[in-house]
This record gives structure tokens, C-alpha cells and sequence, in this order.
């Protein structure tokens, strides 16, 4: 009878990948989303700090594990291998510990979800998934693999073709148009097939709309405007249909609770790249074995630090890293050094960093030896970078869009702290359902 009663209990989760508060709010204010201004006129939203380092990987993963970073793993799209230095891309199979889907697994619920970035390659788990960016191939991104032919019919796409998009803007709305309509569609037929307690689905196409064409969606003179403004209002469609699903599905007095709206952080607009480890060389804290670096594992002995995408710096030190030179009791001072100089560095005469972290202030867990010794966050308009091309500390960008910590959202009828962050959210919906 206790499984029953929980049974009774449903919740269904949608992510905006990079849906800043701001935007959202004006969106529902302005009517481009009468849906979603209907669902949050009840009450219950609230501007959301992302995870550190803010990009995807990191906050989903921290979102579906309800952990921090130093103790779920990801510390970023890339990472480095402490002996060769080499980039490594971490997989769903690197997550550190259990994902709350997991744990609903264990009370007997089944969860689906659809398109959550950093799950490649699918795995098993209690219920169906179908993995989101970085997916490389369908094939390995939908568990169970009995569902694939369906995916495969719908013609599913993973993601835009992001390398396209640079040359070609209408493209990429025609391809963003075409993504949401497979992602509804699957949504659909998820919806219909598996027996789920919790459902979720995530759209990214939010995320590359903004990277690519965010002068599209913040000015009404741009001649891109009209059609970035009927993307959203196709995605405003799409959460109306998941809202009606669910709605009609819930108990009587339960209508809405359970249902989540989130993303994963905020954006702006960006003006500069500022590359990191072309700071640090000038600044005489990083060297290079080669005049023409493809990456940190090009770095000279003597390096001192060296930076990853986005805002990490690791301090080299020995016995952590296979060329570290900086002895164990001098890295605090350094780290401390390099935070403050930071702090100064400016891009056509500003400040281009609003604050640097240390890891004691924003890590904790059992990975906490994995975790960059700093995290610089930038001001607006500054879009840090960890790549070794360039002798340019601040450069010129192909991105109209950057990323931003304090601007994420969540809607929620369930409980959520008044200042929320990401890592937050899953212990509400796990006691929504389990409770």
C-alpha cells in the first residue's frame, strides 16, 4: 500500500539550457510565451545561482546528483590528466556518485528523461534516458537500446549543428525548428510508453540560440528578431503541452505540483574573450615547450599555473601534477598572488573579473583534490577562456553570448530555499515523490 500512495505522486521536470531569469521574465511579460507567463503568474519563481564553474556539464551534474562539484566530479567540459596534462573529456560514466533518478529507482519509481547534457553514453537506470550534449552518436545515447528504433523513425537530433551556425545564422534556426520538433516528439512518445514517476526533458537549442544570435533576442531591430522571438514561442508551446499532459494526469488538488521549470544558468551578451593562459604567460606564471601550443600539455618545466575552460586555474604543483614545480607550502601564497592580480586585469580599460573563488570556498567532497586551486568569474561581456592559442589576452569573439552564474531561474510549487542554487532542487523532488 506505501507504494501505491507514493505512485499517486508524479513529477515533471523541464530545462531551459541557458535561459537567463531576466529574459525569461520579460518573455512571459511581453506575451512571446503566454504559457509559461500563465504557469509562473501562480507564484513560485525565483532567480537561481548556477553551479561553479557555470557551463552545463558542471550544473546538470550537480542538479542531478544534488551534490557539489567536489564531490560529483565534473569540473567542466574538459579536464586534464595530472601526469601528461592531456585533455579528457568527462563522460556520464565519470560521475562520482549516484544520480537522484537512482535513488527514485530504489523506492520503486521509474524515471525518463530526455536530452540531459552530460550523460553520454547512456547508461542504465531505472526507468529510460536519452543523453544530451556531449552525445556523439545516437546509437549510445538512448537506454534502453529498444528505443532507438522510434528515436531513429522521428528523425531525433542530439543537437544544432553548432560549426554550421557560425557561417550560417538562418540555418541555425531552421535547425533549432527542427530539433524542438523531434524533441517534442519524443517527449510524446516517452510520455506515452514508459510508466514514469518522473519525467524530464531538457531543450538546448535555448543555450545555442544565444551563443549565436543573442543580439537577435535582445533587439527588436535586428532583422533575426522576429524569427528568434517565433523560436521561443515555440518552445512556450512545448512547455504548454508538457503542462497540459501533466495537468490532466495529477490528482485532484495536486494540479501543477510536481511540475518544474529551470535552466541551468544565465547569459548576456559578450564583447571580449579573455584567454586566460595568454595572461598567465605574460604575467610569467606559465611557459610553453613550443611556439605554437595546441594545449596544456605543451607547457614548458617552470609553469608555475596554467588555466581550463572556463575560469579554472590550476596551480602546478609538485606532487599533484607530473611537471608541478611549486612546492605543497608555497601554493596558498601563490594561488592568493595570482587571485589578486586577477582581480586587475582589464580589457579596453575595465575590469574584466568580478571575483576569483579559492576551492576551499566553493568546493567540498572526496574530489577535492581534482578541483582548480581558483575559479575566476568575469564581469558581463568578458567570456573567459582556457584555450593556449593566441598571445592575446583579450580577443576578438566569434560568440554574440556568454554564460553567467547569478541569472539561472527555477519555477516551482515545491520547496526551494530562497536563494536557490542548482545542487538544491533534487532533494524537493525527491521528497516530493518519495516523502
Amino acid at each position: 500500500m506505501r507504494f501505491l500512495r507514493r505512485r499517486k505522486r508524479r513529477a515533471c521536470v523541464v530545462g531551459l539550457d541557458g535561459v537567463p531569469f531576466h529574459l525569461l521574465k520579460r518573455l512571459a511579460d511581453t506575451s512571446v510565451m503566454p504559457r509559461t507567463a500563465g504557469i509562473i503568474a501562480e507564484g513560485g519563481l525565483r532567480q537561481m545561482r548556477a553551479a561553479l564553474p557555470p557551463v552545463s556539464s558542471v550544473s546538470w551534474s550537480s542538479f542531478m546528483t544534488g551534490a557539489n562539484p567536489a564531490e560529483h566530479g565534473i569540473f567542466g567540459f574538459t579536464d586534464v590528466a595530472p601526469d601528461s596534462y592531456q585533455l579528457r573529456f568527462p563522460t556520464f560514466g565519470d560521475l562520482a556518485v549516484p544520480t537522484f533518478w537512482d535513488r527514485l529507482g530504489e523506492s520503486g519509481l521509474r524515471c525518463t528523461v530526455i536530452n540531459q547534457p552530460a550523460t553520454y553514453p547512456a547508461r542504465r537506470m531505472p526507468g529510460a534516458i536519452v543523453s544530451g550534449f556531449v552525445a556523439l552518436q545516437l546509437a549510445n545515447s538512448v537506454w534502453p537500446a529498444e528505443h532507438l528504433p522510434a528515436l531513429e523513425r522521428i528523425g531525433y537530433r542530439i543537437d544544432v549543428d553548432s560549426q554550421k551556425a557560425r557561417q550560417d545564422p538562418d540555418g541555425l534556426l531552421d535547425d533549432l525548428e527542427a530539433t524542438l520538433e523531434t524533441r517534442r516528439q519524443a517527449a510524446r512518445y516517452f510520455w506515452e510508453r514508459e510508466r514514469w514517476g518522473y519525467f524530464q526533458v531538457v531543450v538546448t537549442g535555448t543555450d545555442r540560440l544565444h551563443h549565436f544570435l543573442w543580439s537577435a533576442v535582445e533587439q527588436e531591430d535586428d532583422p533575426r528578431h522576429d524569427r528568434a522571438m517565433s523560436y521561443y514561442r515555440a518552445v512556450d508551446g512545448f512547455i504548454g503541452e508538457l503542462w497540459d499532459w501533466f495537468h490532466k494526469e495529477q490528482p485532484a488538488g495536486q494540479e501543477g505540483e510536481g511540475f518544474v521549470l529551470l535552466s541551468d544558468h544565465g547569459f548576456t551578451g559578450v564583447r571580449q574573450d579573455v584567454r586566460l593562459n595568454a595572461w598567465l604567460r605574460e604575467s610569467g606564471y606559465l611557459h610553453y615547450a613550443k611556439d605554437d601550443p595546441t594545449s596544456v600539455a605543451d607547457i614548458a618545466p617552470g609553469t608555475r599555473a596554467f588555466a581550463l575552460d572556463p575560469g579554472r586555474i590550476h596551480v602546478n604543483v609538485k606532487g599533484r601534477f607530473g611537471r608541478g614545480c611549486v612546492e605543497p607550502e608555497d601554493a596558498r601564497e601563490l594561488r592568493d598572488e595570482i587571485a589578486g592580480r586577477l582581480l586587475q586585469l582589464e580589457c579596453d580599460g575595465e575590469r574584466a573579473i568580478a571575483r576569483v573563488f579559492t576551492r576551499e570556498e566553493i568546493f567540498e567532497g572526496h574530489k577535492l583534490d581534482l578541483a582548480p586551486d581558483l575559479v575566476a568569474i568575469s564581469r558581463n561581456g568578458f567570456d573567459l577562456k582556457g584555450t593556449t592559442k593566441g598571445s592575446e589576452v583579450c580577443a576578438d569573439t566569434h560568440f554574440q553570448g556568454m554564460h553567467t552564474w547569478e541569472d539561472a531561474f527555477v519555477w516551482s510549487r515545491l520547496p526551494v530555499p530562497d536563494e536557490p542554487e542548482i545542487a538544491d532542487l533534487a532533494g524537493g523532488i525527491v521528497e516530493w515523490l518519495c516523502g
